[in-house]
Formats: C-alpha cells, structure tokens, sequence
C-alpha cells in the first residue's frame, strides 16, 4: 500500500486506464479496415503506439500499400526516439531494462515522468504508466478487435474514414501556437490536392515532406511545436523533501512561475 501513496504511481495508474480504454477504438477500427485479429494484436503488442497504430490502418483503409502504411507509422513514431534519449538520460536504465524501456517508451510514460522532479518519483512513474498503459492497451484492443469483427463492411457503419477522423483528434489537440496549427493546415491542403493524383497512402508522405521543408525554412519560436497527450502534473504531486532540479525543459521553479522555455505553450 505504501507503492499507491506514490504520487507518480497514482498518476500512472490514472493514466493507463483513461489510455487504455481507448484501445477498444483502434481494435474494431483495425479489424473493419481490413485486418483480422491476430494482425491487429501484433500492432498492439509490437508497434504499440497509438498515433503511430492510427495511421496505419487510415492508410490500409484507404487501400495503400504496407510499404506506405509502414512509412507513415514510421514518421508518427519517431517522436518515441526523441523521448527515448530524454528517458536514458533521466533514468539510466541498465541490462533488460534498457530494452524492456525502449517498449514502453510513450507519450503518456515519458509525460508521468518527466513531470516529478525526484529520482525515485521518476522512475516509479515511467514504469508505472508504461506497463499500465501496455496491459491495458493490448487487452481492450482485443476486446475492440472481436467486437468490430462482428460489424462487416466498414462502408456501412460509415467508419472508412473513422481511422482518419481517430487520428486528427489525437493530434489536433496536441499543437502548440499559431505556428504548428498553420503548417498543420498546409499539410492538410497538400494531401488533399495529392490525394487524385497519387496511389493510397503517399499523400501523407508528401504532407510530411511539406512540414519537413516549412520546419527547416521558418524560425518559429522554441516554445510552440507538438506537445504529448497529457501533462499529469501542474503545480502540484511534489512531496515535502523534493527540490526542483534543472532539466531539459528548464527548471521547476521556471515552470511554476511561467518564464522558462515552456512558458506559453
């Protein structure tokens, strides 16, 4: 009982249920785009990663290629390379943890971490919300997959377009000032001028060379951009004998009071 006065643990718990129930959605989503069961679970259980699982069945649905449905997996999932770095050098994981980590490195893990400023705090929210978050994501998409297998054709149901639809509500609130929303919208423009002309699935490949060339040409500021799926932590969750200490997004203090790097995002 002492682990649940955690408030990392608490969050991370929190967490994985809100995260996990959604799993139900990208299960039967997966199932009517044309993927059986056990194709399904392997995303889940191998991939694992929810913006990443979404754009691949959106590109299957809209009968693209697997070549392109995996390079659109890819671009969505290189985010987790950057959490990873963050996450080795936070909590320096050793033998199978390292590789165990590497898995469960996510949105909502590297969220509930880095959100404590204690070591400890750090550690228990990472694995806290990471194996909560896998568990529980890989037992509703089952739920979801058999339930949706029972729906026949997706057309019917209108849910073609769900997995697309899925998608942009997980990214949308996630972008940062006025700058990412309107790269966002000349992404959008780009992919549906492309969408006559070219096979299923590379309009989301020309969307992410579009972003890529405006983000390399403008000079936006340090604090807009593309922020994770939840921010456990506000002001509190800091248990008496825990001092701030710098990292990678400035310091607590600057956080509290609105003047670090992050201020305004």
């Amino acid at each position: 009982m002492k682990l649940l006065a955690s408030p990392a643990v608490r969050v991370g718990i929190s967490v994985s249920i809100a995260t996990g129930l959604y799993g139900v959605s990208f299960g039967a989503l997966a199932v009517t785009s044309g993927l059986n069961f056990w194709q399904t679970m392997a995303l889940s259980l191998l991939l694992f990663s929810g913006g990443s699982q979404f754009a691949f069945i959106g590109v299957v649905a809209g009968g693209g290629s697997g070549l392109a449905a995996m390079s659109a997996a890819t671009l969505l999932g290189m985010r987790n390379g950057i959490y990873g770095m963050q996450l080795n050098a936070l909590l320096r994981p050793t033998g199978w943890r390292k590789y165990i980590g590497a898995q469960l490195t996510i949105d909502e893990s590297t969220a509930t971490s880095t959100g404590q400023t204690d070591p400890a705090e750090q550690r228990r929210g990472f694995w806290t919300a990471g194996i909560g978050v896998y568990v529980l994501w890989n037992l509703f998409t089952a739920v979801g997959a058999l339930a949706g297998s029972g729906l026949g054709d997706p057309k019917q149901w209108g849910l073609d377009g769900a997995a697309v639809a899925a998608f942009l509500a997980l990214l949308w609130p996630r972008l940062k000032g006025r700058e990412p929303i309107a790269i966002a919208a000349v992404c959008a423009v780009a992919t549906v001028v492309a969408v006559p002309f070219v096979p299923a699935g590379v309009p989301i490949l020309v969307a992410a060379v579009v972003a890529a060339l405006v983000g390399w040409f403008s000079h936006g500021r340090r604090d807009e951009g593309l922020e994770p799926d939840v921010e456990p932590y506000g002001d509190h969750g800091h248990g008496p004998g825990h001092h701030p200490q710098p990292d990678s997004c400035g310091t607590a203090r600057e956080r509290r009071e609105g003047t670090g790097p992050e201020a305004g995002a």
